[in-house]
């Protein structure tokens, strides 16, 4: 069941319940706060809507409009319309490409420390002497193998860890105001990360077309409806505009101001 609370004569939610149980329990919301939820004929305080969920604390618990002991929390913005606000393809591919400069960095460090970019110099003076570019590839191809994994596994790291954060984004994410989120618009935890994310370990194989599956499954956000990519179906996660910091709990300037003109 999907609540509605209402507080300083806005609407806010939808909220699952027991998430509301749980802030009426914790005091983030108030036992005056005023509710609703479809069927409901009229907004009514939490506490006549879940009477064994207010905190015991005497006589003034059981009035429906008595004051919060503490200042009350801003409710999260995570709203309906929140969670339809989609990040474009154009702005997915812009933090993408933030993220990929960042990564650029370590990437060529490997390289150099490996001696990768020394046999990618011999491959071309041997192709500029004449030889096979397929006969040069062999020994620049295998001068790439563990480095390429490597990086591989860098960037793996580098997506999952910041996704799953209380940023829920990478730094390019971040940069142009977009996070990734579950289906109700919370974080995606370590494991969805995961899932979400290996498709990025097709890029270090060397098998004919698997390299492309990342490249489709990107490419798809441009014409889904929820503007998701084949990754993003299969971890069930979202990308929305807003960054997370906007749609978390912060305390309130006022305790006092619980009431909602219905």
């Amino acid at each position: 069941m999907e609540i509605w609370i209402g507080r300083d004569g806005e609407r806010h939610g939808p909220y699952k319940e027991d998430d509301v149980r749980e802030w009426l329990r914790s005091g983030k919301v108030s036992p005056a706060d005023l509710a609703w939820y479809e069927g409901l004929a009229d907004w009514q305080p939490l506490s006549v809507l879940f009477r064994d969920d207010v905190p015991s604390a005497g006589p003034a618990a059981d009035a429906p409009h008595a004051a919060p002991g503490a200042p009350l929390q801003a409710l999260p913005q995570t709203t309906a319309a929140a969670l339809e606000d989609h990040a474009g393809f154009w702005k997915r591919f812009g933090a993408w490409l933030i993220d990929y400069v960042i990564l650029f960095i370590p990437t060529v460090l490997i390289f150099m420390s490996t001696g990768t970019m020394d046999a990618f110099m011999q491959y071309w003076t041997q192709v500029k002497s004449g030889a096979s570019p397929e006969v040069a590839g062999l020994a620049l191809k295998s001068a790439m193998l563990v480095p390429g994994i490597i990086i591989g596994i860098i960037g793996f790291a580098y997506y999952i860890l910041f996704e799953s954060s209380k940023w829920q984004a990478t730094p390019g994410k971040l940069a142009l105001g977009i996070r990734v989120t579950d289906s109700d618009g919370g974080a995606i935890g370590m494991r969805r990360s995961v899932v979400r994310n290996a498709v990025r370990l097709l890029n270090i194989t060397q098998i004919p077309f698997i390299g492309l599956i990342p490249f489709v499954s990107y490419i798809v956000t441009a014409w889904t409806p929820r503007k998701q990519g084949l990754h993003d179906m299969l971890a069930k996660a979202l990308v929305l505009n807003g960054r997370a910091s906007e749609f978390q709990a912060k305390p309130a300037s006022t305790g006092n101001s619980n009431s909602f003109d219905a």
